[in-house]
């Protein structure tokens, strides 16, 4: 997607696009505002579709007593970090400017005044967050985007010289919609539809990015958050990530693409010494379990599982496999369709590992552990048994082809472009996908595997849940069998949403907040030794 936040099918302006007419038509940046009206045929369809799962009297009843406004303003704010410029400030000095990183931070409204109409407001900024909390309980936006920090506040724009008004630290992020894997799902959806099975893409997605993430680049701070319809956003916040130049960014953005499937492409080799990236392998071992357990089997996407899909995976091997072993498994597999001959998917992807291997010359290679449900290829992924250098090229391609297919099938593919970009918008954690009624959750990453997108509470289910509490807790009271209400905090913690905002705070929020307190406490040291105040 080109879109600086996940998007969907009706024909609307991009916030990038809405940008570029604000710049250019709009006095006001602080209300910086862009219409656009799709067809009425459109409109009313889509009303349609949400009317059970979204309305403007839900969403105000989410905004005024669910929306977790202090866990998203501790977050944004920062409390200590190090200056623009990167250099670090005192204690006495981080209190003051930490305020002022929220100040000057871009949000953007999504609001639609009328059924089929979208206003953008692009340009807000609030000096705190109860600030933004009454824009949002007066505005009602549909969707909230979140931008970059600024040289002074966005809602200033126009007051100051384009040179002196540009961004100077934001999150990395990265968006990984579904939409991108629509020519491997094989599960009969496309486009904004989903199912278990091509969810387990955004598990294996999560999990390759999130161990890449911290393994390679040491980062600590990685929140994940589900996008409430298709996809998952990860927001890197640590001071380092947020200080990345563009250039730095797109560094860090292509590392993550792996170029597989494509027309003059080295594929996972690299050209200089013909040998697989570490990253890569350690990702494999993460993806390959799921490719044998979720991609070949007929009640996954079927990959091995019918002459349609396996020919032209045959068909893929390089020219030297081509021509013998993927010619002679086509004739096999295709003669025992139907008979007490024909293999499991997973049986035929150990046969044709093990004819390169013996075909070939070609080694085994323990990749990973198995497992008991025999959803792995049992440490069988064919290497080769003489370095590189001694090898033919064709051989080596040979070798690699078994781990290239499962990245195709397999490997996050990212939304590139919005993590190249210091001012590029992404959809606030928190908010409500209005297609769907779904709030945008955070997502646990040890316990990824267990998140299902289809029990992420919806507006109407929230409204119940209120319901039901103060029903139960009213009938309590009468009876003189109720408890205090004195340790809820947040009406949010008598929802569902409770697991899931509370696990943010302790999983994410709190070790951050720590690791604050302790560059406090190790600046005022300095502080004090530099003055002489032992």
């Amino acid at each position: 997607m080109d879109h600086p936040s996940e998007t969907d099918t009706e024909p609307a302006m991009s916030i990038s696009e809405a940008e570029a007419v604000n710049d250019t038509t709009t006095k006001d940046a602080a209300d910086a505002v862009v219409t656009v009206t799709p067809s009425k045929k459109e409109a009313t369809s889509s009303q349609s579709q949400q009317e059970h799962v979204f309305s403007p009297e839900l969403l105000k009843l989410y905004y005024a007593r669910l929306f977790p406004y202090s866990l998203l303003g501790d977050w944004l704010s920062y409390t200590v970090m190090s200056d623009d410029h990167g250099t670090t400030r005192s204690t006495s000095q981080q209190r003051p400017f930490s305020s002022k990183i929220f100040s000057r931070r871009e949000f953007s409204f999504t609001l639609e005044p009328i059924p089929g109409e979208e206003i953008y407001i692009r340009y807000q900024s609030f000096s705190n967050i109860q600030e933004l909390e009454k824009a949002i309980q007066r505005r009602q936006p549909h969707k909230i985007d979140i931008g970059a920090v600024f040289t002074h506040p966005p809602k200033d724009k126009q007051a100051y010289d384009p040179k002196l008004f540009h961004p100077v630290q934001r999150e990395l992020v990265f968006d990984i919609d579904l939409t991108d894997y629509d020519d491997i799902r094989h599960c009969g959806c496309t486009g904004a539809k989903i199912c278990p099975k091509c969810w387990t893409y955004m598990t294996m997605a999560v999990q390759v990015m999130d161990q890449g993430l911290k393994e390679d680049f040491g980062f600590d701070h990685v929140a994940w958050f589900y996008s409430g319809r298709r996809g998952v956003h990860a927001w890197i916040c640590d001071e380092e990530a947020r200080m990345l130049s563009n250039e730095a960014r797109s560094a860090v953005a292509n590392y993550f693409e792996v170029s597989v499937g494509k027309k003059n492409s080295e594929g996972l080799l690299s050209s200089s010494s013909s040998s697989v990236h570490p990253m890569l392998e350690r990702a494999y071992d993460v993806l390959e379990p799921y490719f044998c357990r979720d991609v070949l089997p007929a009640d996954g996407h079927g990959l091995l599982a019918t002459q349609e899909l396996w020919e032209p995976l045959l068909d893929s091997l390089p020219a030297a496999a081509r021509d013998t072993v993927g010619a002679n498994l086509k004739k096999k597999w295709a003669a025992s369709v139907g008979t007490s001959k024909e293999l499991s998917p997973m049986d035929k992807w150990k046969q044709l590992l093990q004819h390169l291997r013996v075909k070939f010359g070609l080694q085994d290679e323990n990749q990973n552990d198995g497992d008991a449900n025999n959803n792995s290829s049992n440490n069988k992924r064919p290497k080769l048994s003489t370095s590189a250098s001694e090898t033919n090229k064709e051989k080596h391609r040979i070798a690699v082809w078994p781990m290239e297919v499962v990245f195709l099938h397999t490997y996050p593919r990212l939304d590139i472009n919005v993590s190249k970009m210091q001012n590029h918008l992404l959809k606030s954690p928190f908010c409500v996908h209005p297609k769907t009624g779904r709030v945008c959750v955070p997502i646990h990453v040890p316990t990824v595997d267990s998140f299902d997108p289809f029990a992420v509470p919806t507006l109407n289910q929230l409204a119940r849940e209120l319901d039901e509490y103060h029903a139960a807790a009213a009938a309590a009271a009468a009876t003189g069998t109720g408890t205090s209400d004195d340790k809820v905090e947040h009406e949010w913690q008598k929802t569902s949403l409770k697991s899931y905002f509370e696990g943010f705070r302790k999983d994410f929020l709190r070790p951050m907040q720590k690791e604050w307190r302790q560059k406090e406490r190790d600046q005022a040291e300095q502080d004090a030794a530099m003055r002489g105040d032992f």
